[in-house]
């Protein structure tokens, strides 16, 4: 039984995605399919492939060089058109296009993973050794069965080299471990037997084309205006604000949709492992990824290294991808009594165990550096239908305490007001010099604001990051803006 059928395209390659359900199997199908390409067709490109590999000889210098490997792909593409013609005598320009693209990323990139990259809808790919199908986790429907299988270990083997050289680091028996992002922001993990028992893997961490933006979140039921407002009032007057949550639950697309109220006059520093945050074009912002060490264990830069020399960079706000050591928690406290604005993530469920996880190891701050953080926001995820929610909002009282601002009923799907605050706006009144009236009417020109781009749908970075600047530069005509195409 067919459940969902859609369509892309894959560097000229038109792919056609059937998720089927069959009898007989306990988890649901991901069938790719080439339209274009019947058996005997595939059978007459494999020998063309061969042929290619004997009159192109590839060194592993070449895939690495990046001036070499345009001009590897150039040979590849005359020498796979002259054999296709001598194959396909009959065969139009669309046709050899379409055949040249197959065969260039068959013969130099991953072949039907390759293809399977360029689905929007995929969030990973796992290669779990020649003897299984490859498995992939769909955003909608979870993790999938493919129809694609690689021919045998070497294959795998030969995959993992290929992703590790083009990072300049090497997968052999006696380094058996590899983590690294490709070129085009994939992170990708492979193991070797006998460390991976049943077989060679590969996984391959997907990130969203387009990322989320606050509109998104509202969009789709995970935030509420009221909630979306509390925090851009937060981000506005500089106070810091954690996210936390468990494995998958959105923590680090709602940091991305909070640095999109960041005002564009501001230096943003943001310090990740993997580049998944994305700000507006026009945004004064640096973005810093750490580098795993080479195969000699030199040349490592962690993200306490990034920390310490993004202090050196005038910054106004520091964003960090997630805090799991003690060392970079403490300079993040200093950073933010140095008085910078900062915004991390925590892997934790809820607000009490984001704290529990902040004053034990392996972090083990102290707690009486906790009221520095004037919000943490905790993400959640149903691990029954997969829906992703702010959880709760929580304040950080003088005594490290908590207070849960908002809250969510998951019966009823609502987040509602829990209590009063007693740190987070006596706070922002001190350091502002608003009063409770001028703050509720800032927050409920937020709403109409954030309301208006659900309307309109804004929802790209840019989109939302032009609303934003407005906002900060001249607030009365973009009220007029909004009343004039309400």
């Amino acid at each position: 039984m067919v459940i969902e059928t859609y369509n892309y395209t894959s560097e000229n390659i038109p792919i056609t995605i059937n998720i089927l359900a069959k009898k007989g199997e306990f988890v649901n199908i991901y069938e790719m399919t080439i339209a274009s390409i019947s058996k005997n067709t595939e059978l007459i490109l494999e020998k063309i492939r061969k042929d290619l590999s004997e009159e192109v000889e590839l060194g592993a210098a070449d895939i690495t060089d990046q001036k070499k490997g345009a001009m590897i792909k150039k040979r590849f593409e005359d020498t796979i058109k002259r054999l296709i013609i001598r194959y396909f005598p009959s065969a139009d320009e669309k046709t050899l296009t379409f055949l040249t693209s197959y065969l260039i990323q068959h013969s130099l990139g991953l072949g039907k993973i390759e293809l399977l990259l360029d689905d929007v809808n995929l969030e990973e790919i796992a290669v779990n050794g020649a003897d299984q199908p490859v498995w992939v986790y769909h955003h909608k429907h979870g993790w999938l069965k493919t129809n694609i299988t690689l021919k045998n270990e070497e294959q795998v083997k030969h995959y993992a080299n290929l992703i590790g050289r083009k990072v300049g680091r090497s997968i052999t028996l006696l380094s058996p471990l590899l983590d690294a992002q490709l070129d085009t922001g994939e992170r990708a993990n492979a193991t070797l037997q006998p460390i991976s028992a049943i077989g060679n893997t590969i996984t391959i961490r997907k990130f969203k084309a387009k990322p989320y933006t606050i509109t998104d979140f509202l969009l789709e039921g995970t935030a509420t205006t009221q909630a979306a407002a509390l925090l851009w009032m937060a981000v506005q007057y500089e106070m810091s604000i954690l996210t936390s949550g468990g494995t998958a639950s959105g923590k680090t697309s709602l940091l991305n949709a909070l640095s999109g109220f960041i005002p564009p006059s501001q230096r943003v520093i943001s310090i990740e492992d993997t580049k998944e945050l994305q700000m507006p074009t026009f945004m004064h912002w640096i973005p810093m990824l750490t580098r795993l060490p080479n195969v000699e264990n030199k040349g490592e830069v962690n993200m306490l290294d990034l920390l310490v020399n993004s202090l050196r960079m005038r910054p106004d706000r520091i964003i960090v991808g997630e805090i799991r050591r003690q060392n970079e928690a403490e300079v993040l406290f200093e950073a933010i009594h140095t008085g910078h604005s900062v915004y991390a993530t925590v892997h934790a469920d809820n607000v009490e165990e984001t704290v529990t996880r902040l004053i034990n190891p392996p972090i083990n701050i102290s707690k009486t550096l906790l009221p520095a953080i004037s919000l943490i926001a905790t993400m959640w995820r149903n691990r029954r239908t997969g829906i992703r929610r702010i959880l709760q909002i929580a304040e950080i009282n003088k005594d490290s305490s908590t207070n849960v601002l908002l809250q969510r009923d998951i019966r009823s799907d609502k987040l509602n007001w829990q209590g009063k605050s007693k740190t987070f706006l006596p706070s922002l009144m001190e350091q502002t010099g608003l009063n409770n009236q001028e703050i509720r009417k800032s927050l409920q020109e937020k709403e109409s604001i954030l309301k208006w781009m659900v309307k309109k749908k804004i929802d790209t970075v840019d989109g939302v990051g032009k609303v934003m600047a407005n906002y900060y530069t001249n607030k009365a005509s973009l009220f007029d803006y909004m009343s004039k195409n309400g």
